[in-house]
Protein backbone atom coordinates (compact mmCIF):
# COMPACT_ATOMS: atom_id res chain seq x y z
CA UNK A 1 0.00 0.00 0.00
CA UNK A 2 1.56 3.36 -1.01
CA UNK A 3 2.08 5.88 2.35
CA UNK A 4 0.09 8.99 2.10
CA UNK A 5 1.82 12.16 1.60
CA UNK A 6 0.47 15.90 2.50
CA UNK A 7 1.69 18.19 0.30
CA UNK A 8 1.34 21.79 1.72
CA UNK A 9 2.44 25.04 1.11
CA UNK A 10 2.05 27.53 3.66
CA UNK A 11 3.59 31.44 4.06
CA UNK A 12 4.66 30.25 7.64
CA UNK A 13 7.84 29.51 8.86
CA UNK A 14 8.48 25.72 9.40
CA UNK A 15 9.12 25.93 12.49
CA UNK A 16 5.60 27.71 13.16
CA UNK A 17 3.79 25.25 11.07
CA UNK A 18 2.57 23.24 13.95
CA UNK A 19 1.17 25.76 16.05
CA UNK A 20 0.30 28.70 13.46
CA UNK A 21 -1.93 26.86 10.68
CA UNK A 22 -5.17 24.80 11.62
CA UNK A 23 -3.50 21.87 9.54
CA UNK A 24 -0.01 21.88 11.74
CA UNK A 25 -2.71 21.80 14.76
CA UNK A 26 -4.71 18.88 13.81
CA UNK A 27 -2.14 16.90 12.62
CA UNK A 28 -0.54 17.26 15.96
CA UNK A 29 -3.72 16.49 17.82
CA UNK A 30 -4.12 12.96 15.97
CA UNK A 31 -1.49 10.15 15.55
CA UNK A 32 -2.66 7.58 13.05
CA UNK A 33 -0.46 4.80 12.66
CA UNK A 34 1.36 4.79 10.21
CA UNK A 35 2.06 8.24 10.33
CA UNK A 36 1.66 9.78 7.07
CA UNK A 37 4.19 11.80 5.29
CA UNK A 38 4.39 15.48 4.88
CA UNK A 39 5.76 17.66 2.25
CA UNK A 40 5.73 21.14 3.54
CA UNK A 41 6.64 24.21 1.58
CA UNK A 42 7.36 26.51 4.70
CA UNK A 43 7.72 30.24 3.98
CA UNK A 44 6.51 29.89 0.34
CA UNK A 45 6.13 32.33 -2.38
CA UNK A 46 5.49 30.53 -4.68
CA UNK A 47 1.86 29.41 -6.74
CA UNK A 48 0.42 26.72 -5.67
CA UNK A 49 0.34 25.24 -9.06
CA UNK A 50 4.46 25.35 -9.01
CA UNK A 51 4.35 24.03 -5.75
CA UNK A 52 2.35 20.82 -6.55
CA UNK A 53 4.29 20.42 -9.78
CA UNK A 54 7.33 20.19 -7.42
CA UNK A 55 5.54 17.40 -5.09
CA UNK A 56 4.91 15.76 -8.37
CA UNK A 57 8.13 15.69 -9.61
CA UNK A 58 9.53 14.32 -6.48
CA UNK A 59 7.13 11.47 -6.77
CA UNK A 60 8.54 10.02 -9.35
CA UNK A 61 11.21 9.25 -7.78
CA UNK A 62 9.34 8.12 -4.45
CA UNK A 63 5.67 7.61 -5.58
CA UNK A 64 3.17 7.98 -2.80
CA UNK A 65 -1.15 8.85 -2.62
CA UNK A 66 -0.79 12.05 -3.05
CA UNK A 67 -3.18 15.03 -0.85
CA UNK A 68 -2.91 18.36 -2.35
CA UNK A 69 -4.51 20.73 0.64
CA UNK A 70 -4.55 24.13 2.27
CA UNK A 71 -2.53 25.45 5.71
CA UNK A 72 -5.88 26.17 6.69
CA UNK A 73 -8.10 23.11 6.78
CA UNK A 74 -8.20 21.03 10.31
CA UNK A 75 -8.52 17.73 9.45
CA UNK A 76 -11.18 16.83 12.36
CA UNK A 77 -11.80 12.85 11.27
CA UNK A 78 -10.15 10.37 12.85
CA UNK A 79 -10.44 7.91 10.19
CA UNK A 80 -8.82 10.12 7.27
CA UNK A 81 -6.25 8.27 6.18
CA UNK A 82 -8.58 4.77 5.98
CA UNK A 83 -11.28 6.85 3.95
CA UNK A 84 -8.74 8.12 1.60
CA UNK A 85 -7.93 4.33 0.68
CA UNK A 86 -11.73 3.54 0.32
CA UNK A 87 -12.00 6.29 -1.80
CA UNK A 88 -9.48 5.60 -4.08
CA UNK A 89 -10.82 2.02 -4.40
CA UNK A 90 -14.07 4.19 -5.94
CA UNK A 91 -12.26 7.27 -8.14
CA UNK A 92 -9.29 8.29 -9.58
CA UNK A 93 -9.18 11.81 -8.24
CA UNK A 94 -10.88 12.50 -4.43
CA UNK A 95 -12.00 15.74 -3.26
CA UNK A 96 -14.64 16.82 -0.46
CA UNK A 97 -16.89 19.19 -2.28
CA UNK A 98 -18.01 19.42 -5.75
CA UNK A 99 -20.34 19.66 -9.04
CA UNK A 100 -21.59 16.56 -10.80
CA UNK A 101 -21.39 19.19 -14.22
CA UNK A 102 -19.80 21.54 -15.73
CA UNK A 103 -21.48 24.34 -17.50
CA UNK A 104 -19.75 27.28 -20.00
CA UNK A 105 -17.84 30.14 -18.67
CA UNK A 106 -18.43 28.66 -15.55
CA UNK A 107 -16.54 30.95 -12.15
CA UNK A 108 -16.20 28.33 -9.72
CA UNK A 109 -17.45 24.57 -9.19
CA UNK A 110 -20.15 26.05 -6.96
CA UNK A 111 -21.52 28.75 -8.71
CA UNK A 112 -23.01 27.89 -12.50
CA UNK A 113 -22.98 32.18 -13.61
CA UNK A 114 -20.51 35.30 -12.68
CA UNK A 115 -22.08 37.89 -14.55
CA UNK A 116 -24.29 39.69 -13.47
CA UNK A 117 -23.06 38.79 -9.98
CA UNK A 118 -22.14 35.05 -8.90
CA UNK A 119 -24.64 32.77 -8.67
CA UNK A 120 -24.83 29.34 -7.08
CA UNK A 121 -25.63 26.28 -9.22
CA UNK A 122 -28.52 24.32 -8.79
CA UNK A 123 -28.33 22.27 -5.33
CA UNK A 124 -29.30 18.73 -7.09
CA UNK A 125 -25.98 19.13 -9.09
CA UNK A 126 -23.55 19.99 -5.98
CA UNK A 127 -22.17 17.18 -3.70
CA UNK A 128 -20.10 17.04 -0.50
CA UNK A 129 -19.80 18.76 3.32
CA UNK A 130 -16.88 21.08 4.13
CA UNK A 131 -17.47 23.06 8.08
CA UNK A 132 -16.32 26.24 8.72
CA UNK A 133 -14.97 27.84 11.29
CA UNK A 134 -11.65 28.29 13.60
CA UNK A 135 -11.18 24.62 14.46
CA UNK A 136 -13.27 22.34 16.17
CA UNK A 137 -16.51 22.18 17.02
CA UNK A 138 -16.81 24.78 13.99
CA UNK A 139 -19.15 27.71 13.50
CA UNK A 140 -21.39 26.23 10.83
CA UNK A 141 -21.40 23.43 8.43
CA UNK A 142 -22.08 23.93 4.47
CA UNK A 143 -23.66 20.07 3.66
CA UNK A 144 -23.67 20.83 -0.23
CA UNK A 145 -25.27 17.89 -1.38
CA UNK A 146 -25.13 14.16 -1.13
CA UNK A 147 -20.84 12.76 -1.12
CA UNK A 148 -19.85 9.81 -3.38
CA UNK A 149 -20.57 11.44 -6.58
CA UNK A 150 -18.77 11.77 -9.55
CA UNK A 151 -17.94 15.04 -10.35
CA UNK A 152 -16.77 17.46 -13.32
CA UNK A 153 -15.12 20.07 -10.64
CA UNK A 154 -14.15 19.41 -7.27
CA UNK A 155 -12.76 22.08 -4.82
CA UNK A 156 -8.84 22.76 -4.77
CA UNK A 157 -8.95 22.81 -1.05
CA UNK A 158 -8.39 19.00 -0.56
CA UNK A 159 -7.22 16.99 -3.34
CA UNK A 160 -5.88 13.25 -3.70
CA UNK A 161 -4.51 11.41 -6.28
CA UNK A 162 -1.90 8.33 -6.81
CA UNK A 163 0.84 10.00 -7.77
CA UNK A 164 1.97 6.96 -10.65
CA UNK A 165 -1.61 7.43 -11.90
CA UNK A 166 -1.40 11.28 -12.65
CA UNK A 167 2.25 10.71 -13.93
CA UNK A 168 1.04 7.81 -16.39
CA UNK A 169 -1.92 9.90 -17.35
CA UNK A 170 0.30 13.40 -18.31
CA UNK A 171 -1.25 15.53 -15.92
CA UNK A 172 0.03 18.20 -13.93
CA UNK A 173 -1.01 21.58 -12.83
CA UNK A 174 -0.75 24.44 -15.13
CA UNK A 175 1.32 27.18 -13.73
CA UNK A 176 -0.37 30.10 -15.48
CA UNK A 177 -2.75 29.79 -12.50
CA UNK A 178 -0.58 30.52 -9.13
CA UNK A 179 -3.51 30.18 -7.01
CA UNK A 180 -7.15 31.06 -8.21
CA UNK A 181 -8.98 28.53 -11.14
CA UNK A 182 -5.70 26.35 -10.32
CA UNK A 183 -8.12 23.53 -9.29
CA UNK A 184 -10.52 24.32 -12.05
CA UNK A 185 -8.16 24.39 -14.86
CA UNK A 186 -6.46 20.73 -12.94
CA UNK A 187 -10.21 19.29 -12.84
CA UNK A 188 -10.89 19.32 -16.65
CA UNK A 189 -6.97 18.35 -17.08
CA UNK A 190 -7.52 15.16 -15.23
CA UNK A 191 -11.06 14.65 -16.89
CA UNK A 192 -9.44 15.08 -20.34
CA UNK A 193 -7.03 12.44 -19.38
CA UNK A 194 -10.07 10.05 -18.32
CA UNK A 195 -9.69 10.29 -14.68
CA UNK A 196 -12.71 10.02 -12.54
CA UNK A 197 -13.46 12.22 -9.88
CA UNK A 198 -15.57 12.13 -7.06
CA UNK A 199 -16.29 13.45 -3.43
CA UNK A 200 -15.79 11.61 -0.43
CA UNK A 201 -17.13 12.05 3.22
CA UNK A 202 -14.09 13.58 5.28
CA UNK A 203 -14.53 15.43 8.07
CA UNK A 204 -12.79 18.80 7.72
CA UNK A 205 -13.09 22.60 9.20
CA UNK A 206 -12.04 25.33 6.36
CA UNK A 207 -10.78 28.90 8.10
CA UNK A 208 -11.69 30.62 4.85
CA UNK A 209 -14.39 30.65 2.45
CA UNK A 210 -12.14 32.21 -0.78
CA UNK A 211 -11.77 35.33 -2.29
CA UNK A 212 -14.24 35.71 -5.18
CA UNK A 213 -14.34 38.59 -7.50
CA UNK A 214 -10.76 40.25 -5.79
CA UNK A 215 -8.89 41.59 -8.58
CA UNK A 216 -6.38 38.35 -8.41
CA UNK A 217 -9.57 35.92 -9.05
CA UNK A 218 -10.66 37.79 -12.06
CA UNK A 219 -7.13 37.66 -13.48
CA UNK A 220 -7.20 33.92 -13.08
CA UNK A 221 -11.13 33.91 -14.59
CA UNK A 222 -9.82 35.76 -17.36
CA UNK A 223 -6.96 33.33 -18.19
CA UNK A 224 -9.21 30.36 -17.83
CA UNK A 225 -11.93 31.51 -19.58
CA UNK A 226 -9.01 31.92 -22.67
CA UNK A 227 -7.34 28.76 -22.05
CA UNK A 228 -10.65 26.99 -22.72
CA UNK A 229 -12.04 29.15 -25.86
CA UNK A 230 -15.04 30.14 -23.34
Amino acid sequence: MKPIRLVCATRQHPDLFFDATALGRSLKMFNPQPEPQLQLFGSNSLGLSAVYNIALKHAEQDPAILVFLHDDLYLCDFFWMEHIYEGLQQFDVLGLAGNTRRVPKQPAWAFATAEPKLQWDERRYLSGTVGHGKGFPCGNISIFGPPKQECKLMDGLFLVADSELLQARGVRFDERFAFHFYDMDFCRQAELKGLRMGTWPISVVHESGGNFNSPGWREGYAKYLDKYGE
